[in-house]
């Protein structure tokens, strides 16, 4: 990729709530990888698309409303895994569709084949796309496609 294009992507990497535990937690669903693994593998991915990425986790519904918010400007995608508050955060889908930041949201888990409440998201519909299942590979993916996606509008 062109240095001088690179240098202006950016991608804000999001996680909610207990995605801090994870390496911990429910492993048979989740994985063994703990979150800093998965930061630590996003960021090389970067490092070979020449995209710069921020890596940001909360537990709190309010903190990832406003660092959704000050992406706006600074940020050309965004991936988020909004864990526990993909199913019940108009807040968080507020958020995204006020900073009009294109999207992909990511779940480790395949969240169709879990329980029913789960089968419900306030993200999907106005992302640009939906990752899940492929556990931690997810990530990887998502930063490709935004970095696919952000060439692809640059031109050669």
């Amino acid at each position: 990729m062109n240095e001088t294009v690179a240098k202006k992507w950016r991608i804000l990497v999001i996680n909610g709530p207990n995605l801090n535990l994870l390496g911990q937690r429910e492993t048979g669903i989740y994985g063994a990888l703990t979150l800093a693994d998965i930061e630590t593998a996003c960021r090389r991915k970067a490092d070979t698309l020449g995209i710069a990425i921020d890596f940001f986790q909360s537990n709190h519904e309010g903190a990832l409303v406003e660092r959704i918010q000050a992406a706006a400007g600074v940020h050309d995608w965004i991936v988020i895994n909004p864990a526990a508050y993909t199913h019940t955060s108009v807040a968080i889908r507020d958020a995204l569709l006020a900073v009009n930041i294109p999207t992909i949201e990511v779940h480790l888990s395949n969240i169709h084949r879990r329980e029913p409440f789960r089968h419900h998201s306030y993200v999907s519909d106005i992302a640009v796309g939906v990752i899940a299942g492929l556990g931690a590979e997810g990530y990887l993916y998502a930063l490709e496609a935004g970095a696919q996606r952000l060439a692809s509008k640059a031109g050669p």
